[in-house]
């Protein structure tokens, strides 16, 4: 990435019980990832909407990564399932308005998962920059 280039600017999904404790854990253990990167938590991720994250584009997001529970929720035995019919919803519409379904991942952080967070938000700002 160009030194005057300005990171990716990622919105983040994360879950209140599951990932956000990771991401809690990363910014105790000064785990450094962008500054650009912002979280919105929900209770569930297989609650998010689509609309939602096409919204996040529209304000000026490079990319959404969706922190999900796997199969730790404690809300849904099938929220994996779900998050992930989800993203493949939200992967079509993005193609249908033109937006790269790339700018869209998902991955499983457990609540003490702030090794692997910061793994993903640094590869996910990577791939966003080039």
């Amino acid at each position: 990435m160009e030194e005057n280039k300005t990171a990716p600017k990622i919105l983040v999904f994360s879950t209140e019980k599951i990932s956000d404790p990771a991401i809690d854990l990363a910014g105790l253990l000064k785990k450094h990832y962008p500054p650009t990167v912002y979280t919105v938590n929900v209770p569930c991720s297989s609650a998010i909407k689509s609309r939602w994250i096409l919204h996040a584009f529209e304000k000026g997001f490079d990319g959404v990564f969706i922190a999900a529970d796997g199969t730790d929720c404690p809300y849904s035995e099938t929220c994996t399932e779900r998050t992930g019919e989800l993203v493949k919803r939200t992967h079509d519409l993005m193609k249908e308005k033109g937006i790269g379904p790339e700018k869209l991942k998902m991955a499983a952080i457990c609540s003490v998962c702030s090794e692997p967070f910061v793994k993903h938000m640094k590869n996910f700002v990577n791939a966003l920059s080039n």
